[in-house]
């Protein structure tokens, strides 16, 4: 079960690896990036910076929905986590159903839209977002699970 769906230009770090995963009682973190699925040291990383008690999968997108939709983690606590919002158009086209998008931390080079001071956007991440609202998948941009959830508005 999806019990949190981030989107983190940082992935899997402090404020994500213990902050979320207690408050959600994360089970199986996943990050989810075609790059980094094949970089052997960031993924090595990325298991250094997941809590003991929680297991990882690093996938690229269409392996990531593939699991997924095959109800491979219906038995656990699933948390996602992407760096980049077009990673969950990708995922709701192929069929995965979003209860909720958290924005945490979003940056570029190409700043288009800045919505706060954590939401820097570059225009691809502006027109996913957009995609996302027009699919109906709620956003809120909450930094700490301790921080109230403010509805995402574009």
């Amino acid at each position: 079960m999806i019990v949190g769906a981030r989107v983190d230009f940082r992935l899997i770090h402090g404020q994500v690896g213990n902050l979320w995963a207690n408050a959600r009682q994360v089970s199986r973190f996943m990050v989810v990036d075609d790059q980094v699925s094949e970089d052997a040291v960031q993924k090595q990383v990325l298991r250094m910076a997941t809590p003991a008690t929680c297991k990882l999968s690093v996938l690229p997108v269409e392996k990531a929905a593939a699991n997924i939709l095959a109800g491979k983690y219906d038995a656990q606590r699933l948390f996602i986590v992407v760096k980049k919002p077009e990673v969950y158009v990708k995922l709701a086209k192929a069929g995965v159903k979003f209860d909720e998008i958290i924005l945490g931390n979003i940056t570029s080079m190409n700043i288009a839209k800045s919505y706060n001071r954590n939401l820097n956007c570059g225009q691809d991440d502006v027109d996913a977002l957009t995609e996302l609202s027009s699919m109906g998948i709620p956003m809120v941009i909450q930094l700490t699970p301790q921080n109230n959830p403010e509805p995402f508005k574009l």
